[in-house]
């Protein structure tokens, strides 16, 4: 009853092993499998981070000739400020008594506007009208003046040039800060790409690390079932030997009996069969 106990408990720890084997080896499985997109993840970071850095080098080289060109054209900026304030020296000297160009401009610029938004007279209006004209005209023979002066022209012709050059620079330092922004926001993305990458494979890693902890628990709950069927077929072993050892016992008992059985019916002188000659040559009595 037990040794039929023990065979039924052994067979179930056989199934349980496999079971577990079976089990222990798809995690096994998986456990590859994430470590195996965990590393293509990371090898896809690390691509995209000397992307980064390409990229980086070609914005920093935008933004380098963008900064020198600015530094260029604040350089032609004072110097055309400079000029502005020599012409305006110049014109002082040259317009000396009169008043400022700048003066008969604003005032022009004052009547004009009263002119369209004040409600006059005819007679108001008309002296208004006349007060703007002779205003105008002073201000256009007095620019004449100063525009035949040689130094005054040339002065103005110089202005032109390096405002000329300020709107070149410009235009090319615009270019160079569009081309930096656009690889700035390429870096942008990138870096989104790359936080996306490293979530995506720290996930895999964490996947990985929980099937091989569950694998490897698995793993040694196998061998303590091992061990415990070393141990039980030990057992087993050791009960049928044990039972071999009584059935032999059990049956030398047995012979013993038959043959003290015969020997008395042979001491009474009855007749024996072969048989029973070697039965009790079988339990030693002859």
């Amino acid at each position: 009853m037990m040794l039929e106990k023990l065979m039924e408990r052994k067979e179930q720890l056989e199934k349980e092993v496999q079971e577990l084997t079976k089990k222990r080896d798809e995690l096994n499985k998986a456990a590859r499998e994430y470590a195996d997109k965990r590393d293509e993840l990371n090898s896809l970071v690390r691509e995209l981070l000397a992307k980064v850095k390409e990229i980086k080098e070609k914005r920093d080289e935008n933004n380098k000739k963008a900064k020198e060109l600015k530094q260029k054209k604040n350089s032609l900026n004072r110097e055309i400020d400079k000029l502005y304030r020599e012409l305006d020296k110049l014109r002082k000297s040259i317009d000396k008594g009169g008043r400022p160009l700048s003066e008969i401009e604003k005032e022009i610029r004052r009547l004009e506007f009263r002119q369209q938004t004040a409600v006059l007279t005819i007679d108001k209006e008309r002296a208004l009208v006349e007060r703007i004209a002779k205003l105008k005209k002073e201000l256009e023979e007095r620019k004449y003046q100063l525009e035949r002066h040689e130094e005054f022209k040339r002065l103005i012709a110089r202005i032109k040039e390096l405002k000329e050059k300020v709107r070149e620079i410009h235009q090319e330092m615009m270019e160079f800060v569009e081309e930096a922004d656009k690889y700035h926001a390429e870096m942008t993305k990138t870096f989104q790409e790359i936080d996306e990458k490293r979530s995506e494979a720290d996930k895999m890693h964490e996947m990985f690390v929980n099937s091989k902890k569950e694998a490897d628990r698995i793993h040694n709950e196998i061998i303590k079932h091992r061990k415990d069927l070393k141990d039980l077929d030990k057992v087993i072993k050791a009960l049928k030997a044990k039972q071999a050892r009584s059935r032999v016992d059990r049956e030398k008992e047995e012979l013993i009996r038959k043959a003290k059985e015969i020997y008395e019916m042979f001491k009474r002188g009855e007749k024996l069969e072969t048989e029973d000659l070697l039965l009790l040559q079988r339990a030693g009595l002859i």
